[in-house]
């Protein structure tokens, strides 16, 4: 195991994830039960022991496959006003009933991942542009 971690994650399992083999990973209750469990629970069970062993509390939470504005802003440590703007400017679809707005989960969270994936690779290329990373590029000449 890499340490321990600090960082909020959702596991949210497609109908093919939801599936257990008999090869696959497994709990032993306390009594000797055994309850096979899909490889993504397995990984969800390691984040949760990771943080409780690094002294950390842990949540969890289930949630509706789709989910008003504010609660899927919660869901991925979003300020609500900022994904309600991401909603209105058209990057995130979403549809009305009865005065609320419902996004779908699995499709914030793959929107989430892309737009946190698209930041950091604009960091690397300002850091690697940078006069401060210790290569000529991106360093303005000195003028005479």
């Amino acid at each position: 195991m890499p340490g321990p971690t600090n960082d909020a994650r959702i596991y949210l399992l497609d109908a093919d994830e939801r599936r257990t083999t008999a090869d696959g990973p497994y709990v032993v209750g306390p009594t000797g039960e055994r309850q096979d469990l899909p490889p993504l629970v397995f990984a969800a069970v390691q984040h949760v022991l990771e943080a409780m062993r690094a002294g950390m509390a842990v949540k969890v939470s289930p949630l509706r496959p789709e989910l008003p504005i504010d609660e899927a802003a919660d869901a991925i440590g979003m300020a609500r006003d900022d994904l309600r703007a991401y909603v209105t400017e058209g990057a995130v679809p979403f549809h009305s009933t009865n005065s609320v707005d419902w996004v779908d989960l699995a499709t914030i969270i793959a929107w989430d991942n892309d737009r946190r994936t698209a930041r950091a690779q604009g960091v690397r290329v300002l850091l690697d542009e940078s006069p401060w990373n210790g290569s000529d590029k991106g360093r303005s000449q000195a003028r005479p």
